[in-house]
């Protein structure tokens, strides 16, 4: 079982809104932020569902290739959501809303690239 993980951002700042706004509709809300002095390395911001964050982004140079990182949302309205948030909050669209049924009859997901191009899904496995 994976507790948590994360992605390296070029501007800390606009990715820590991006991500603010981006994850609210699937219930993921900033939890903690630490500084470069505090990790030794470089700032740091938490997210997830309180009271623990399980999706970091950390100040530096991006992964490269951008990563793909896919949330679990509680049903088809939260990912619509997510993709309309992500979009508002100045990602790029990289697959609207919609059911993937190559991977199952009921997986239904939307795709943003986050402002370095880190590939970021919200997906729900529910049936309509």
């Amino acid at each position: 079982m994976i507790d948590h993980t994360g992605v390296a951002v070029s501007d800390m700042t606009r990715s820590k809104a991006f991500y603010t706004s981006a994850l609210a509709p699937i219930g993921y809300t900033l939890i903690a932020e630490f500084p470069a002095a505090v990790t030794g390395s470089a700032d740091v911001a938490g997210f997830g569902e309180a009271p623990k964050p399980d999706f970091w982004i950390h100040g530096g140079t991006p992964n490269n290739p951008p990563i793909h990182v896919a949330f679990r949302a509680a049903s088809r309205a939260a990912v619509d959501a997510f993709h309309r948030a992500a979009l508002d909050a100045g990602g790029t669209d990289n697959g609207a809303p919609g059911l993937r049924a190559h991977y199952h009859p009921n997986y239904y997901g939307a795709f943003v690239l986050d402002p370095d191009g880190h590939n970021i899904e919200a997906v729900c496995h529910d049936p309509a």
